[in-house]
């Protein structure tokens, strides 16, 4: 019996086991991650399978453990189906996958669960818009200089000094700023509230930023490099924020700037 080949089907077998009862306890964030699992399970398998099929006694015992597979599916299904249904009749419904270390989010629209005599699926308009969002705390490019990319704030210990901050780079996690030498030092983990970010013309929007650190960028910059993270940005800002990020990645390719 080719025992490696059937170690996979016990083992995708384990992991039906797994979901089934993540079901029946409702974590259906368990369940989608156990399915993930399963899917490179059954990538790992067809590998497998092509350099060596199979006998007779391992075909025997591949059709039991499938057997119980299906059982544990139809079950997941039947557990999962006013599940969907609260999803199908949620206000809004928002999908996200993964293509290599990218991160593909879009809108569902249109949204409608169709069931079939052995399984049911969620059909949904193609979306308008997909973003992508680089792993890592997020991809991140340097701004335009042409744009002339700020930052406007006050200066959190002197309430009446204005700030008009370089912006050197942004991510969908965060941005880096310029601070003159002459400006009144800003300590890490400091709040700034109320900052008016201005990317370009068409990105502009009002954010709350942390401070990550404070690095020095080279001896002639006469200034400090700011690293900072993006807190409770909202939805419309960080799809600003994205369209420019890629935009701008698009735009440096172009021109060969990097």
């Amino acid at each position: 019996m080719n025992t490696e080949l059937i170690s996979y089907y016990e083992a995708i077998e384990q992991a039906s086991c797994d979901m089934l009862a993540a079901a029946k306890s409702g974590d259906w964030d368990a369940v989608v991650k156990l399915e993930g699992a399963c899917v490179l399970l059954i990538s790992q398998l067809k590998n497998a399978a092509r350099q060596k099929p199979l006998g007779n006694d391992a075909a025997r015992a591949k059709a039991r453990i499938m057997q119980r597979i299906l059982v544990n599916d139809a079950e997941i299904r039947h557990l999962a189906e006013p599940w969907l249904q609260d999803l199908v009749d949620a206000d809004e419904a928002v999908a996200v996958g993964y293509l290599d270390n990218v991160k593909l989010q879009f809108e569902l629209q249109g949204l409608l669960l169709v069931r079939g005599p052995r399984s049911c699926a969620l059909q949904a308009h193609s979306p308008r818009v997909m973003y992508r969002f680089q792993r890592r705390s997020a991809y991140r490019v340097r701004t335009l200089d042409r744009h002339s990319p700020s930052a406007r704030l006050r200066h959190p210990a002197l309430p009446d000094m204005r700030l008009a901050l370089r912006v050197l780079d942004v991510s969908i996690g965060g941005c880096a700023l310029f601070m003159p030498s002459d400006v009144p030092p800003l300590e890490p983990g400091l709040s700034l509230h109320g900052v008016q970010v201005e990317l370009d013309a068409d990105t502009r929007f009002t954010a709350t930023l942390q401070i990550q650190h404070i690095s020095s960028i080279n001896p002639q910059a006469q200034g400090l490099r700011v690293g900072c993270e993006w807190l409770s940005l909202a939805r419309d800002s960080e799809r600003a924020l994205q369209r420019y990020i890629d935009q701008t990645q698009k735009r440096r390719r172009l021109l060969s700037l990097d």
